[in-house]
């Protein structure tokens, strides 16, 4: 082993930089690890930035302060305006940068298809996709905005049943409640609609629901209400705490439609198209009942159709793929998803929904802070020659400067702020 040793026991590339990324980064780096943070666009925020209805600002402000922190701190260096696989191989990071450990953290960017045989053939005619949808919503009232277009008629249906779907719920529900009211010469911000619910807004102008003349959109579901994604059981292994984690989301869904009046369709599956005239108008769908193993399955001989004029698909998004990893299906392949061992590397690893398939923030952050944790007991108790070290940052700051980022995280992030980028 080299006498002159660098002062780090690792050096890890960290590919994505938003709540996954940054966790990995924050942990390994305060454990004595260097680590790259590889991001793909000019802000490292991913999916917080505009997975999110514009209502979530606190919440977005909290993880943009988060992400800052920890991509801020001493042994992080922020590599902006790089994507693994279009700017830097994947193989040549594995193979010349000189990094110990690669931890993908990339996320998941794109819409999980609808499972229904030629679906996506209807994609613009009837079939939106949730990510759009969402990108519209947050940007169409700019001045500038130059992005999809979409009409939201009354009746919709929404695929999904997680927080992203109550989401898209309650864009849906907004606007035709906006549109409603305008079309009575009533003017209504959807944020402070948001804010304080449907039923409210409409009893400030002497109205209610019913007097609109509005179906509303319906949330389909496969599985019971009580199995709903919409909140992560705490890792406590305890009995009860499943149980408990049944009732609150319960709770969760009965809150969501008393404040924005959507219906629930549960148990429901579906299994084919309705067509007419080169257009989706619904989905046949089928009745479902949970095994006790868990998994939805059709109930033979119980079919009904579900017709609407616009259908999204809000069941999760997947990553994209990198030349050179393998994938399973949708997700990576993945040999240890407790610790985020991805198969056919030794020292490839990988953290947050780009293994879990799950887009909930705690749970990212909680399954990337459990892969840090392996990986510093597992590989970071080896000194390195401070000649591997200086080539490496040498490398890292070459890649810095060819995007113009100077190495001040701080002051990169204030500027394209400034330049409004989003």
């Amino acid at each position: 082993m080299a006498t002159n040793s660098s002062p780090y026991r690792c050096h890890v590339a960290i590919i994505g930089g938003a709540t996954a990324g940054a966790e990995a980064a924050d942990k390994l780096a305060s454990e004595g690890a260097l680590c790259v943070v590889f991001e793909q666009n000019d802000r490292p925020y991913g999916k917080v930035e505009d997975g999110l209805p514009r209502w979530h600002s606190a919440l977005r402000r909290k993880e943009y302060d988060l992400i800052d922190t920890k991509l801020a701190r001493d042994g992080v260096h922020f590599v902006p305006r790089t994507a693994i696989g279009r700017d830097v191989g994947f193989e040549d990071l594995l193979r010349t940068w000189g990094f110990d450990l690669i931890v993908l953290a990339n996320g998941a960017w794109r819409d999980r298809p609808l499972p229904v045989d030629g679906a996506d053939a209807y994609l613009g005619r009837g079939l939106v996709h949730q990510n759009p949808l969402i990108y519209w919503f947050n940007h169409h009232h700019e001045p500038r905005y130059a992005g999809p277009t979409y009409e939201v008629p009354d009746g919709a249906l929404v695929v999904g049943g997680g927080l992203a779907s109550i989401d898209v719920v309650k864009v849906l529900q907004l606007v035709i409640t906006r549109d409603a009211l305008a079309a009575r010469g009533i003017e209504q911000d959807v944020l402070a609609m948001e804010a304080k619910g449907i039923p409210e807004t409409l009893a400030q102008h002497g109205l209610a629901w019913p007097d609109l003349g509005l179906e509303g959109c319906t949330l389909v579901y496969r599985r019971r209400i009580e199995d709903m994604p919409l909140t992560e059981p705490p890792p406590t292994g305890r009995v009860e705490d499943p149980i408990k984690s049944a009732a609150v989301r319960r709770k969760i869904l009965e809150k969501a439609q008393s404040k924005f009046l959507f219906r629930v369709e549960p148990l429901t599956a579906p299994v084919s198209l309705l067509v007419e005239d080169d257009r989706l108008v619904g989905l046949r769908c089928a009745r479902t009942r949970v095994e006790a193993s868990g998994r939805a399955e059709i109930v033979p001989g119980d079919e009904f159709e579900l017709r609407a004029p616009l259908v999204i698909s809000s069941i999760g998004s997947i990553p994209e793929p990198i030349h050179g990893l393998a994938m399973h299906g949708e997700l990576l392949r993945v040999e240890d998803a407790e610790r985020g061992k991805i198969a056919d590397f030794e020292h490839v690893f990988g953290c947050g929904n780009v293994v879990t398939g799950k887009g909930n923030l705690v749970a990212s952050r909680r399954h990337s802070g459990q892969v840090a944790t392996h990986l510093v007991q597992r590989f970071a108790n080896d000194a390195r020659a401070s000649e591997h070290t200086d080539a490496l940052l040498e490398r890292v700051r070459e890649r810095q400067r060819n995007v113009g980022f100077d190495g001040d995280y701080r002051a990169w992030i204030e500027r394209v702020r400034l330049e409004g980028f989003v």
